[in-house]
């Protein structure tokens, strides 16, 4: 477990020693790796960072109201409308890595427009331990290892947490006096919903997909899950009323894990489950059924993509 104590004052000193007396931003995304990211950034170089969050179309119920409403205390908070960027990116892309790729060199494009405005020569960024061990492991890519272009005009990237497991992350969260809502808040893929939606990325997709997470969420907060979401995985048949549908097929996951590099799926009671696909069949007329994912990390992951 991290040394909070020793932790602190150190990753403030290392970005004061990478930055010096220029500018940056950061990447907020609102989870708790970014949030920890820009408190120590922000300790260390103070008004010379510039949060920046990226409404990319891909976030969950609620998310950019959220960001504005915990971060109203930076005045120089930063929120980017590129939906439309995102998605024409994204469009007619099917492969999950690419998809990842495609992600990952979108937002540092939005970065780099952002830096210039605000005449920063460094990004800094919430990558944890289990993003890079993944990324470099060739488990899958994330956006912000894996995922980053080759060509990328920063002067440096700065990630004060890339040694750091989720846990960890949250002691330092909690050391800092982060808010609760922030600090516990579960886990959220940085690609957003795009990899909890299997093909190619439309907003008719993302729309079942963000309302059915919504569901889940708040059906499954009794079970304090380590994550739990659901995923558009497909289309089968189904009846609705007396009509024949042939609607999205919905896969709810819910996991325990200390370290998201494991996980095992959690034992849901069947009302709550009956609850879940009542609730999410008969929030979205396109959704023809739902199932619940049994399987542990390993053999799967913990997202679908």
């Amino acid at each position: 477990m991290v040394d909070t104590e020793t932790f602190v004052p150190d990753a403030i000193a290392e970005i004061e020693d990478e930055i010096g007396d220029e500018n940056a931003v950061i990447a907020l995304s609102g989870g708790v790796d970014s949030s920890v990211a820009a408190a120590l950034a922000y300790e260390a170089i103070g008004d010379r960072l510039t949060p920046v969050y990226v409404d990319t179309g891909l976030m969950r119920k609620g998310e950019t109201a959220q960001i504005r409403e915990t971060f109203d205390y930076m005045e120089s908070l930063r929120v980017v409308d590129a939906k439309d960027r995102f998605l024409e990116a994204l469009s007619g892309v099917t492969d999950p890595e690419e998809k990842r790729e495609v992600i990952g060199e979108q937002f540092i494009r939005e970065f780099e427009r952002e830096a210039k405005d605000a005449d920063a020569d460094y990004l800094v960024q919430g990558t944890i331990y289990p993003d890079r061990i993944e990324s470099e492991g060739g488990i899958k890519s994330h956006h912000n290892v894996g995922g980053l272009p080759e060509v990328v005009d920063f002067e440096g990237i700065v990630e004060p947490v890339r040694d750091l497991y989720k846990d960890e992350v949250r002691e330092v969260a909690r050391h800092l006096g982060l808010e609760e809502v922030v600090a516990e808040r579960m886990p959220f893929p940085g690609p957003g919903l795009a990899v909890r939606v299997i093909g190619e990325v439309t907003e008719e997709k993302l729309e079942v997909a963000r309302e059915a997470c919504h569901v889940v969420e708040e059906e499954l907060e009794e079970y304090d899950p380590w994550q739990a979401l659901a995923a558009v995985i497909g289309k089968a048949t189904g009846v609705k009323g007396d009509n024949r549908v042939h609607g999205w097929v919905v896969a709810v996951r819910s996991v325990d894990s200390r370290d998201g590099m494991t996980a095992r799926a959690q034992e849901i009671d069947w009302e709550t489950l009956q609850r879940i696909q009542s609730r999410i069949t008969g929030e979205n007329e396109n959704v023809a059924r739902v199932v619940y994912d049994v399987t542990h990390k390993p053999p799967a992951t913990i997202e679908y993509e």
